[in-house]
């Protein structure tokens, strides 16, 4: 069962000149759905080929050319409702909507209006600081992509690259819960971290693979309060939203700075005009790219190319009874079963590769050491390098083996950094290691003690200040462990050293 009692954070406050004023956000998430064939097509998604090379008829919008479902798009999207914990509609059906872009060859958009496929979920965003906002997701539809116009290969023309167009693209569409930049960040790494769990979207925010419009507006203190009593958005300020943002720095940007503006316009007297901005993050500002369209301008209709789509529960079910194991009940049980901190187990959840390579590390040892060697050692090493974990030269057996050294008084804590620093740059593996460099800690309590009767006889007057101040035996400590070349066990040379002292 997983215990979701958290505290909401303070909403985000930016005082203008008269008064301050809060933040209000809603975002609109474009997630490229995870398949080999695109929507309604079957030309290939792949990222990253020659222009207009994966373009069917369909897609060129040839005369003639209908459009044909993809199945398995329609079940990626179910499986993120199912993921978010939102309503799976069992009837949804298609709509166009009609606007010229130069990338767009059909002249309209096919997507879901009035009847989406996934309705109400929500997303459960940690702030870091025990606080944690809930999101409540409105809908999540199905769309196709447009192309990409790109401007910059000649000073005259303009190129259009269709690759893009037809791709399959689920708009997850939040209510303006969101009350600051952060948290817009916070909900935006979240949402990703679930759909890569889930595989639906991977989630590359570079490649355009998720990229999200950002709604903001400002209100006085008590009016959001309002607004979540009534749902009246009378409440709440003018929204204009922030077009195409595809970096979590960004987004953070453009919220304040858009913030600030309409601040200082309403505050001079004027109002705010509803309508699409874009963030220039050289000049750190916002400019306005068009008024707002709302649905009637686009001249929504029926698609009458594609029948609604029906879909059986039991599908639904099925899909349901196969999901991932999600981050929230994946950071639970490591919490749980391992006995980690509610930061390591965020650490090792943040995605599934970081999470597999620690259970493998982790399977039937001390979690909590498990824990600090892939937190502290590897992901420390990994970072530095800016390596991700799959490109780990050490693997989870290997990391596994250096414990058990450790757990079999083999080697000590810090020979064991000496043997990973090893087997990081050899990848040989650390038993072999420790035999064949001699690096075998000294268990002998005989030849411990020896080493610590010299050093005591060679120190006198160290000895007469130790009896005197029992935190000064850690220098005897010190001088036993170097004098063995770092090789004796810790924990005898701490007893001998403290019953030598007392004698």
């Amino acid at each position: 069962m997983l215990d979701l009692t958290y505290e909401t954070p303070a909403p985000k406050v930016i005082s203008g000149a008269k008064h301050d004023w809060e933040l209000v956000i809603g975002m609109e998430v474009h997630a490229q759905v995870t398949s080999a064939a695109k929507l309604f097509s079957a030309a290939s998604t792949q990222f990253g080929a020659e222009p207009n090379n994966n373009v069917s008829f369909v897609d060129a919008a040839m005369p003639g050319m209908l459009p044909t479902i993809n199945e398995f798009c329609v079940e990626q999207a179910v499986r993120t409702g199912l993921g978010l914990k939102a309503e799976i509609n069992l009837h949804s059906a298609f709509d166009r909507k009609n606007y010229f872009y130069p990338d767009l060859p059909q002249g309209y958009q096919i997507s879901q209006l009035y009847h989406p496929i996934v309705g109400e979920g929500e997303v459960l965003v940690e702030m870091g600081d025990g606080t944690a906002r809930l999101v409540r997701v409105e809908r999540i539809h199905l769309e196709q992509d447009a192309g990409k116009s790109i401007h910059d290969m000649d000073p005259n023309m303009s190129f259009v690259d269709l690759n893009r167009t037809g791709v399959a693209l689920m708009e997850i569409v939040s209510r303006p819960d969101i009350r600051g930049p952060e948290e817009a960040a916070a909900y935006l790494a979240k949402l990703r971290q679930i759909l890569r769990y889930l595989g639906t979207c991977n989630g590359d925010m570079q490649s355009g693979a998720m990229r999200a419009d950002v709604n903001v507006s400002i209100c006085r203190a008590g009016q959001y309060e309002k607004y979540q009593a009534t749902q009246d958005f009378s409440h709440l300020g003018t929204r204009c939203e922030i077009k195409n943002m595809n970096s979590m720095r960004f987004i953070q940007q453009a919220i304040d700075v858009e913030a600030r503006r309409q601040i200082a316009i309403v505050e001079a007297g004027g109002t705010i005009d509803q309508e699409t901005r874009l963030y220039d993050p050289d000049k750190n500002e916002t400019r306005s790219m068009r008024s707002k369209e709302e649905a009637h301008d686009y001249r929504y209709f029926p698609d009458p190319d594609l029948l609604p789509l029906d879909i059986e529960q039991a599908w639904v079910d099925h899909i349901a009874a196969n999901l991932p194991e999600l981050p929230d009940a994946k950071k639970a049980r490591f919490r749980d079963n391992f006995g980690l901190s509610d930061y390591d187990a965020s650490v090792l959840t943040a995605d599934l590769d970081s999470s597999g390579y620690f259970e493998a590390v982790a399977a039937g040892r001390d979690g909590k050491m498990a824990a600090n060697w892939v937190i502290n050692e590897l992901f420390g090493r990994l970072k530095k390098e800016d390596h991700a974990i799959t490109d780990s030269p050490v693997s989870p057996a290997q990391l596994g083996g250096i414990i058990d050294l450790i757990a079999s008084d083999a080697i000590s804590g810090k020979i064991a950094k000496d043997v990973f620093e090893i087997c990081y740059t050899t990848g040989r593996d650390p038993a072999e290691i420790v035999e064949t460099e001699g690096m075998k800690q000294v268990t002998d309590t005989g030849a411990i003690e020896a080493a610590v009767d010299e050093i005591i006889a060679a120190n006198p007057d160290q000895v007469a200040k130790a009896r005197e101040n029992p935190k000064l035996a850690g220098w005897f400590v010190g001088q036993v462990m170097k004098a063995t070349g770092g090789k004796a066990n810790p924990k005898a040379v701490n007893q001998l050293v403290a019953e030598k002292l007392a004698g």
